[in-house]
């Protein structure tokens, strides 16, 4: 009778041990440096509760916003080692790895929202993504609007010529060292969350990013001028890192990638959306709003966006198939 027991004991917990890895929770890190109440935020929130939802609770995936992991440099150092799963990171960062993926971030390459979709939905995106795919191992599953960036500063911006000397804090990446070349302007490359206390200590004289981060990031109350120059298109992706990626089966990897596409969809309306309604919400803050010529940025941006010494990692025909976008 004993044996019996011991031996039915034995099988079932020869059962459990087998059952054990195929029924755990996978818990993971989704990293990136924008604030709680972004869109970027809401929606990777999102996408965490619907990933669990359709893979039966299998996954769950902690979102760290406002640089809680580490800078923008940091997390996307992190992916090929497995201590962050996925990542939101600007084509401009993951551009320094596979070029050519950063031209969408380019001076004066997009035109407006409606040429920033036809973009995303393009074989050309397909293309370059799978390009960085190839050459990093990790895998770009989702595009996200991020908005026209405009220069905050305490003067008034009308054309190129009024940069000339500035201090301009930009993010360590290739395409905004190029902006700022085109203007003149003196580049130093600051941590995003540390720009707040450069621009109130005066270490830069100016920033810039898309309207809903500078209201996110409260860098009006420290700039007086709203600086509408729309120099540069930005773009988020959502990055899979290899060690996950190889690990999911292809129903999850296509689960993942839906999913974020999605979210992407979602948040890039919003933030559409909210770019029309804030220059008149920064003005009843008190900011002067300053509308300059933007021919005269695309004029500037112009003439570096295509040149491999300013830092162009893209062909001229690339370049071409681009602009013929929506058009």
């Amino acid at each position: 009778m004993h044996a019996r027991n011991a031996l039915f004991l034995g099988a079932a917990v020869a059962a459990l041990v087998a059952a054990g890895p195929a029924s755990a929770q996978t818990k993971l890190k989704f990293a990136h440096v924008y604030e709680t109440n972004e869109p970027y935020h809401t929606e990777a929130v999102w996408a965490s509760q619907e990933i669990a939802k359709r893979t039966n609770n299998k996954y769950q995936i902690d979102v760290f916003a406002a640089s809680a992991l580490g800078n923008e440099q940091q997390i996307n150092q992190a992916l090929p080692l497995g201590t962050i799963d996925m990542i939101y990171t600007g084509t401009s960062f993951a551009g320094a790895t596979s070029k050519p993926l950063a031209i969408s971030g380019a001076p004066g390459m997009i035109r407006d929202y409606n040429h920033w979709k036809a973009y995303r939905d393009s074989p050309l995106f397909k293309e370059l993504a799978g390009g960085y795919d190839k050459a990093t191992g990790h895998k770009i599953v989702s595009l996200t609007y991020y908005g026209a960036r405009h220069v905050t500063a305490n003067k008034a911006i009308n054309k190129p010529e009024d940069m000339a000397g500035l201090k301009l804090r930009v993010p360590q990446a290739p395409l905004y060292l190029m902006f700022a070349k085109s203007v003149g302007a003196n580049a130093s490359p600051i941590a995003f969350a540390e720009v707040y206390l450069a621009l109130q200590q005066k270490t830069v004289d100016a920033q810039e990013n898309p309207l809903p981060t500078i209201q996110a990031k409260k860098f009006y109350e420290v700039q007086s001028h709203i600086n509408l120059t729309g120099h540069i298109t930005d773009s988020l992706l959502v990055i899979i890192g290899g060690p996950l990626w190889k690990r999911l089966s292809p129903q999850e990897q296509q689960t993942f990638s839906t999913v974020f596409q999605e979210a992407a969809a979602r948040a890039s309306d919003a933030i559409d959306k909210v770019e029309k309604t804030l220059p008149e919400w920064f003005k009843s803050q008190g900011k002067q709003v300053v509308v300059p010529d933007k021919a005269a940025f695309m004029a500037a941006a112009a003439k570096v966006n295509t040149d491999p010494a300013a830092g162009a990692g893209w062909s001229k025909a690339q370049y071409d198939t681009f602009q013929s976008l929506g058009k």
